[in-house]
């Protein structure tokens, strides 16, 4: 539906304004994301849980390393769910300590 005329530009003036005006306000608005403490990053750990199985049925795992020092790796096992922590960066191979799965060994 269209106001032809003066009674459309009545309408569309003012509502083009305001448009504007909110457009400008909501791009302006910035939340600024909290940063966790440092206290909260040497804590955090990854959930240890199983998790489900990956294509053709092979065993799915999770590796995460800390950027800072002191830099740790922990490794979670997702046919038992076990999250082992080691020293350093990913080892080359690996085996779960728990259920003694291998779950990756790199070629070299």
């Amino acid at each position: 539906m269209s106001l032809p005329g003066v009674e459309g530009l009545i309408f569309a003036g003012p509502a083009g304004v305001v448009g504007s005006i909110m457009l400008v306000w909501a791009i302006s608005i910035q939340e600024e994301p909290k940063g966790m403490s440092e206290k909260d990053i040497s804590r955090w750990t990854p959930e240890a849980e199983a998790l489900s199985p990956g294509a053709g049925g092979s065993v799915m795992y999770r590796v995460d390393t800390t950027l800072d020092e002191p830099i740790r790796t922990s490794i979670l096992c997702g046919a038992c769910g076990h999250l082992e922590w080691v020293e350093g960066t990913r080892p080359t191979e690996y085996s779960c300590t728990e259920c003694e799965i291998p779950l990756w060994e790199e070629e070299e």
